[in-house]
């Protein structure tokens, strides 16, 4: 084969130059453009690049020049003050927008291009993030009047009437906000708080259990599901939660105090003693709930007939809270019930040391006498002993009635008395209470067979006798 332009032949072996050169030449010239080419465009492309992305130091040093040289001008020029605010907002420097806000809404009645609702809407946030609740109200109440189905201002407004504390104003305002954000936790979550806050409990419970399957270690809304709960007759509910919050150093103290009282209520005293005790362990507890959690476990002891433990109590709470509720009187109280045991008995004992009291009383009221019992009569308010009484001078049936109480016997309770010494053709009645009988009492029984005994005699003659084993009846 023989090559046509230089007349070589390939089966020779021997190379044709020309036609390499030819060959190769195009496709070094290709290469050479195509590089230039794509160095071109990626040279393109990252000036596009450079020239989209923006400079965010060189972007706030322009607004802040920007807006600083038109305030020195003029100190209200809107467009500046919403360049700075705006600026301020979206860096969540809440205390450098609000003043700039606040300065916007002063002025909005003579600036049109003022935007009321965005202003008074982010005057607000500005003052919820900075715990300024109160203050919040200028720009929200000033959006929300002017546009009322404003999700984002009624989400707001709400919060501000929440941190207020008026509950009542703030849960319809979540709920208008939920029907525009069905989906919206903190939505659920703040309508919860505030029904429950706002003691509504039966309703509450669906948004704080919505909002407790959305965040399970949120302790505040645990907190008060279990007061929820505790308020519906929810109690073995309400005291796993509340069991459950007693470790924590928030809402640990409350918590005990909460299931304490639960338990105290059911008669699960030492249950109820553990809370209150773990609850006092706790560091910085609060003086309202330590003083609290004192005062309910004195309660306890009294019903556990523990004097000397609840005295310790009250005294605590008086060195640190000298007028706390009844605390004074009722160490006055029970000093005077830990030194008179048979006082004790009559006043907080159960029914059946009360009665076998009150027949050592019987047998003891008259001296040199025997009683023999006819009748014991227990009621909700008083208990009755019918006695024969033998002495060496008369035989007579005696009624005997005991009031508990310390506060005052009326007449009514009186003429009751002796329409049943009538009843039981008693010869006499006599009526013992720890507390006193009134003036109208005391004019009743003149003539009539009837003594009453009052919580001083009733003191002294307590002190005076020993009580034995009951007696056969």
């Amino acid at each position: 084969m023989v090559c046509p332009s230089c007349q070589r032949s390939f089966l020779t072996g021997s190379k044709c130059n020309s036609i390499i050169n030819l060959m190769i030449f195009p496709i070094i010239i290709s290469i050479i453009v195509i590089g230039l080419a794509f160095l071109l465009v990626m040279s393109f492309l990252s000036e596009q690049k450079k020239a989209n992305k923006p400079d965010k130091k060189r972007d706030r040093q322009s607004i802040m020049r920007e807006a600083n040289r038109k305030l020195a001008q003029d100190p209200h020029n809107p467009q500046a003050l919403k360049m700075l605010a705006d600026l301020y907002f979206s860096e969540a420097a809440w205390d450098k927008a609000f003043p700039l806000y606040n300065l916007m809404i002063d002025i909005s009645a003579a600036h049109a291009e003022i935007d009321t609702v965005t202003t008074g809407l982010r005057y607000g946030i500005c003052a919820i993030k900075m715990d300024r609740a109160a203050d919040a109200f200028k720009g929200l109440v000033l959006a929300h009047k002017f546009e009322v189905n404003n999700a984002e201002v009624n989400y707001y407004l709400g919060q501000a009437f929440y941190f207020s504390g008026d509950y009542e104003k703030a849960s319809p305002l979540f709920k208008r906000t939920l029907i525009v954000y069905p989906s919206n936790m903190e939505v659920y979550r703040f309508l919860g708080l505030s029904l429950e806050k706002g003691k509504k409990y039966k309703e509450s419970l669906a948004y704080l259990k919505q909002s407790i399957d959305n965040n399970p270690e949120d302790k505040e809304v645990l907190f008060s599901l279990a007061e929820a709960f505790a308020e519906t007759n929810a109690i073995e509910r309400s005291v796993k939660i509340f069991t459950h919050l007693r470790s924590d150093p928030t809402y640990g103290p409350k918590s005990c105090l909460q299931v304490g009282i639960l338990h105290a209520n059911t008669n699960s005293l030492e249950k109820a003693l553990q809370d209150f005790e773990i609850g006092l362990k706790h560091e910085n507890v609060p003086a309202d709930i330590a003083a609290e959690m004192r005062y309910r476990m004195a309660q306890v002891y009294l019903k556990m007939q523990n004097i000397s433990e609840a005295l310790g109590l009250l005294k605590q709470i008086q060195d640190i809270t000298p007028d706390y509720k009844d605390t004074k009187s009722l160490i006055i109280q029970y000093q005077e019930l830990n030194q008179n045991k048979n006082l004790q008995t009559y006043l907080i004992a159960n029914q059946s040391d009360f009665i076998l009291l009150c027949k050592q009383i019987v047998s003891s009221y008259f001296e040199k006498s025997i009683s023999r019992i006819l009748d014991i009569t227990p009621s909700n308010d008083n208990t009755e002993i019918l006695a024969e009484i033998d002495t060496s001078k008369w035989t007579d049936v005696v009624l005997f009635r005991f009031y508990r109480t310390s506060s005052i016997v009326g007449e009514l309770y009186v003429r009751d008395f002796h329409e049943k010494i009538r009843d039981t053709k008693a010869g006499r009645g006599i009526c013992f209470t720890a507390g006193t009988f009134s003036e109208e009492s005391r004019k009743f029984i003149d003539g009539r067979p009837i003594d009453l005994i009052e919580r001083e005699e009733l003191k002294k003659f307590l002190s005076s006798i020993k009580v034995s084993a009951p007696e056969e009846v």
